[in-house]
Formats: C-alpha cells, sequence, structure tokens
C-alpha cells in the first residue's frame, strides 16, 4: 500500500510533491532524535514502530508513546509548528522504512492542504490523548497494575520478550522496582520470570490486578 494513503483529498500537486519523496529503511535501534535536537521535518513512519521515551535526571527512563504506520509524533509536530528543541529521545524498536516531509514542505502543506492539516491535528490530538492517559496511570494506578497490564499487553504466545528496565521504561518506574513486583507475581504462581523474558502463567489473575487498578 503506498504509503500515502494515510493522507486524503489532497490537491494533485500535494500528492506529487510527497508521492515524490524517497522512503528510507533503518535498521533497529537507529536513533531518531535526542533531546537538544531541532525537528528537520515530518516523520511518517510507513512500516515498522518508533519509541520514544523521556530520561530524568536520575538517568530513569519512560515509555512516553509509540509511533506506528499512520499515527505521529507529537514531539516532531511540537518541533515543526512551536519551534520546540526535542527533549525525548525516539529509537527505531524494530526495522523501519519512514518518509521525512521536510520543513518547508511540511510549512506549505499545513497552510495550503485542509486534509494534510486535518490529519496533523487529529493525529496530534490522538497523541495528546495517548500521553494524558499515561500520566494518569502513573500518577494513579498502582506499579503492581500498571506491570500485570504491561505483561498481558506485550504477551505474545504466553511469553513477554522484554528486559526488566524495558518494563520499568514502559509503565514508568524503576527496573529495581519491577524486579521485586515480578518476584512477587513468581511467589503467586502468575508468572516464571526467564532470562530476557516473562512467562505468563496465570493471565487471569493478572487480568484481575491490572483491572484493580482502573
Amino acid at each position: 500500500m503506498p504509503w500515502t494513503d494515510h493522507l486524503t483529498d489532497l490537491s494533485d500537486r500535494a500528492s506529487h510533491a510527497l508521492a515524490a519523496l524517497p522512503p528510507r529503511d533503518l535498521p533497529a535501534g537507529t536513533v531518531l532524535f535526542r533531546p537538544g535536537d531541532r525537528a528537520q521535518g515530518f516523520l511518517v513512519v510507513v512500516s515498522g514502530r518508533v519509541e520514544v521515551f523521556l530520561t530524568g535526571a536520575t538517568g530513569r527512563e519512560i515509555l512516553l508513546y509509540a509511533v506506528e504506520p499512520g499515527q505521529s509524533c507529537i514531539r516532531t509536530t511540537l518541533g515543526l509548528i512551536g519551534g520546540e528543541a526535542y527533549t525525548g529521545e525516539a529509537i527505531a524498536a524494530h526495522s523501519l522504512r519512514a518518509v521525512l516531509i521536510p520543513a518547508g514542505l511540511f510549512d506549505r502543506l499545513m497552510q495550503d492542504e485542509p486534509a494534510f492539516r486535518g490529519f496533523v491535528l487529529k493525529s496530534f490530538a490522538r497523541r495528546m490523548a495517548d500521553v494524558t492517559r499515561l500520566l494518569e496511570q502513573v500518577a494513579f494506578a498502582r506499579v503492581e497494575s500498571r506491570l500485570a497490564a504491561a505483561l498481558l499487553d506485550l504477551a505474545r504466545d504466553g511469553t513477554v520478550h522484554a528486559t526488566q528496565a524495558e518494563l520499568a521504561a514502559r509503565i514508568g518506574t524503576a527496573r529495581e522496582v519491577v524486579s521485586r513486583r515480578l518476584e512477587a507475581f513468581h511467589r503467586a504462581g502468575w508468572v516464571e520470570t526467564q532470562r530476557g523474558g516473562v512467562r505468563l502463567i496465570d493471565s487471569a489473575a493478572l487480568d484481575r490486578v491490572a483491572r484493580d487498578g482502573l
């Protein structure tokens, strides 16, 4: 599917300008931006996944959000519209194919193309809702509930392939906290910890814990 299929009702001129942009193939682990960088353009993910992290003064990370095909990066939108430098770091979580709409073309499309402007603003609104939901969970939901929900969300065939540090970044806590909670889950007979992963033994119990935090 052409990547421009996410952008409908554009003028012929805009469609041709976007279709001429070359896609870039980037390996997993590529850093797309770091704190202090300036947005060079509007990144459209064609395939793969970009994860955006914030890192506190203590070095603790939190996964702020992920960008998948058809979605946009709120930090990039802020940088292009508001001139803000990045405060987080974006990393390609998997092999990535993406198209970069240069800042000049982005400005012209925002001004002249209602459909493009609508796509950007709707994506921005959805992302803001995701970030607000994350802040609510970090502020008000118990760590046990957030961890149980993350395990259920990430599990494939009953196994979560993620380190404790990655789980900690995802739920906004420290790795040591995740380690203690996983040990408690293990004693309860809900999970088995493995090198670089977690096997779910009692998903129903984890679901009850996850729902207790809602």
